[in-house]
């Protein structure tokens, strides 16, 4: 399977991130204006493209690799950055390979990125800027007060969503409890979720650009992303229209690779989540298998939950359960039966329109 590009440029920045040798190496080259090229892994296939320069098989330190970017030719390292292979080497990739690059420099490393596995970083000399490629993937690195910046700004974003996420979630579980939810219902409860999701993936990006220094903003959108998913799943094993969970897992799958375009769209989401397409689906009324509600019992392993809601069928069933019939059920017994009637009563109390 082919690697994703948003996997491949995150792979590139963690290399490369604050707090990293290689990062170290790369400020000194910056300070000096030097420029370098520097070429890290697949040995075999970069070695085929190379004429020219001298082995070292040198450990590999910043000092050392700022030293010998003063001179003219690509650098070469081993995939793990350990081992300095060659120094002073020209590199000649397939002149036929497609570049959108100008300069030598540039044009080369787009080259052999594209030729080769290797991932391969270009300084330029004069404007201070560190551009990297991998698998033909490019990106270009920004200065860290200008990535900080932007993962603030993105931190603001996901706040606001995960406000909407909550708001739209209590609601739905308070009509849960009334047996007054619709198809638009859950997709609202969906929507949020989904954008949560994307916004923590572009500050889980940032993140990794500003490595040691991306510590708090890590902090803060792990904490405004808490339970997010696990809810998410939940609402999925609820409502997905054709019950299971590798279906809800393949859905799950399908909203992970939705479009903007198709995440605001709320009849192509019904239809993701299994209903027929038609004019008023989203005010088809549902009824909840009761994961979601379930999953806030404490110590309630999800084995015991499963067993439930095939027992009782739904939220309403397992709402007229009493705690005889709940005993019952394989896992339970009398202590977790009393507690789950208790827990679900409190629930019930506390989620009002």
């Amino acid at each position: 399977m082919e690697p994703h590009s948003d996997d491949i440029v995150l792979s590139a920045l963690e290399r490369v991130a604050p707090g990293t040798e290689l990062r170290e190496a790369l400020d000194y080259i910056i300070a000096a204006n030097t420029g370098a090229l520097l070429v890290i892994g697949d040995e075999p296939a970069v070695d085929r493209i190379s004429n020219g320069g001298f082995a070292l098989s040198a450990m590999f330190t910043p000092q050392r690799l700022f030293e010998l970017a003063k001179m003219d030719g690509a650098i070469i390292l081993d995939d793990d950055c350990a081992v300095i292979v060659k120094a002073n080497v020209h590199l000649v990739p397939d002149p036929t390979l497609p570049t959108s690059e100008t300069g030598m420099r540039h044009r080369t490393a787009e080259r052999v990125s594209r030729q080769t596995a290797a991932l391969v970083i270009s300084v330029s000399q004069r404007r201070d800027l560190v551009t990297l490629y991998s698998n033909g993937a490019k990106v270009i690195l920004e200065a860290i007060e200008v990535v900080l910046a932007k993962a603030n700004q993105a931190l603001q974003t996901l706040q606001r969503f995960r406000v909407r996420f909550d708001e739209a979630s209590a609601r739905l579980t308070a009509l849960e409890f009334e047996d007054a939810v619709t198809v638009g219902d859950v997709v609202a409860v969906v929507q949020a979720q989904l954008m949560v999701h994307r916004v923590a993936r572009e500050v889980g990006r940032y993140v990794t650009e500003l490595g040691s220094e991306g510590r708090l903003v890590g902090l803060q959108a792990d904490e405004l992303t808490a339970g997010v998913e696990e809810d998410h799943v939940m609402l999925l094993r609820d409502y997905v229209a054709d019950p299971g969970p590798r279906r809800a897992s393949v859905v799950r799958a399908v909203l992970a690779q939705s479009t903007r375009e198709q995440v605001l769209d709320e009849v192509a989401l019904a239809q993701t989540l299994g209903f027929a397409p038609s004019a008023d689906v989203l005010e088809y009324h549902l009824q909840p298998r009761g994961y979601r509600v379930l999953r806030r019992i404490p110590m309630l392993p999800g084995t015991v939950a499963n067993r439930l809601v095939e027992r009782f069928g739904s939220l309403a069933g397992l709402l007229e359960a009493t705690e005889a019939q709940l005993d019952d059920v394989d896992g339970v017994g009398a202590r977790r039966a009393r507690a789950i009637r208790d827990r679900m009563r409190r629930i019930r109390e506390h989620s009002t329109l």
